[in-house]
């Protein structure tokens, strides 16, 4: 599992990346700007800070993803679980419905989800 991380602020700063990719680094700074209030040195350190994680490429001047959104959140999700519950869903499904209660919905998805891993 490699080791991707990001702040809350550089997981914002990904979101217009997946969002809009492929996107030119000038596009980039410019959205920066008007959400950030960054300036263009700013949104270049980022992004080369997170093209040094692996998570980003800037090829060019033209800024793609080396991992999607879905497989980067996907990583945190294991390795928080790994982190905090020693690798174990059922213990961090029953911490997390112990204050939240699933609803219908919810309980029907997860056991399709079973099912559907069973299968396999």
């Amino acid at each position: 599992m490699n080791d991707y991380q990001m702040g809350a602020v550089e997981s914002r700063f990904a979101d217009i990346i997946w969002e809009n990719e492929p996107i030119s680094s000038s596009e980039l700074a410019k959205k920066s700007e008007e959400l950030f209030k960054w300036k263009k040195s700013t949104t270049y350190t980022v992004l080369k800070r997170l093209c040094d994680k692996g998570i980003f490429q800037n090829n060019k001047g033209t800024v793609t993803s080396v991992i999607s959104r879905d497989e980067f959140y996907s990583v945190q999700s294991e390795r928080f679980v790994k982190e905090t519950f020693s690798g174990s869903l059922p213990a961090f499904l029953t911490a997390f419905t112990a204050r939240k209660n699933l609803t219908s919905e919810e309980v029907a998805y997860l056991k399709r989800l079973i099912d559907e891993y069973e299968e396999e």
